[in-house]
């Protein structure tokens, strides 16, 4: 069951956090990447799976995350928990529309006690407006945080310009059939140059198989 929503954050965890990577060092999808950025993920497969391994990051840190999203979300608490990620320290918002869930990360992001918000916005149609994304944008900054917006593959405006970091993630499934290989592919990086990748490799579910 997806935990419900709660406001008793661990303030004592709202502390400065500057990014440790040096601009030589090998880019990652990762807390001190992201940090102090919006971020858009575009799924043609896979994407929770990125968005899972940071949020347990997150949460190894001593850090919170959470994770906005609707009632027909492709979240699946039992493949986030079997990824590592504690769904009982996890707050979940469940909004309607696209508008409503970015005020939830706007309300997520101001209290100052939240590392990494994750905005699953996967089948919803519509844009973010410039006002608030900017003063999305101006939130992450002020409190070192990351904003994730996960995507369609084929997005396009939902999003403005203010993203920092634009990604793909695709899956393939292996040849045994018991695996898959999740690639990462930076379409845009105001911080580097675009054009790194990554990738993980997860074991699929049972029923996949």
């Amino acid at each position: 069951m997806v935990p419900p929503l709660h406001f008793e954050a661990r303030l004592a965890n709202a502390l400065v956090r500057l990014p440790e990577l040096e601009q030589g060092d090998e880019p990652r999808f990762c807390l001190d990447e992201l940090s102090g950025r919006l971020s858009e993920l575009r799924s043609a497969g896979g994407a929770l799976s990125w968005v899972f391994s940071l949020v347990s990051e997150v949460q190894q840190r001593g850090e919170t995350a959470a994770y906005v999203c609707g009632p027909g979300a492709t979240f699946y608490p039992p493949d986030a928990s079997a990824g590592g990620v504690d769904l009982a320290a996890l707050p979940v918002v469940l909004t309607e529309d696209l508008t409503a869930r970015a005020r939830a990360a706007d309300e997520l992001l101001r209290s100052g006690a939240f590392a990494l918000v994750v905005v699953e916005l996967i089948g919803v149609k519509g844009r973010v407006s410039p006002a608030l994304l900017s003063r999305l944008h101006g939130l992450v900054q002020k409190h070192h945080s990351a904003l994730v917006f996960v995507t369609d593959e084929e997005a396009d405006g939902t999003i403005g310009s203010l993203v920092s970091l634009r990604a793909v993630a695709r899956r393939t499934i292996h040849s045994d059939a018991t695996r898959c290989r999740i690639t990462l592919d930076v379409l845009k990086d105001k911080r580097r140059a675009p054009g790194w990748s990554a990738e993980l490799v997860r074991s699929l579910p049972p029923g996949l198989r």
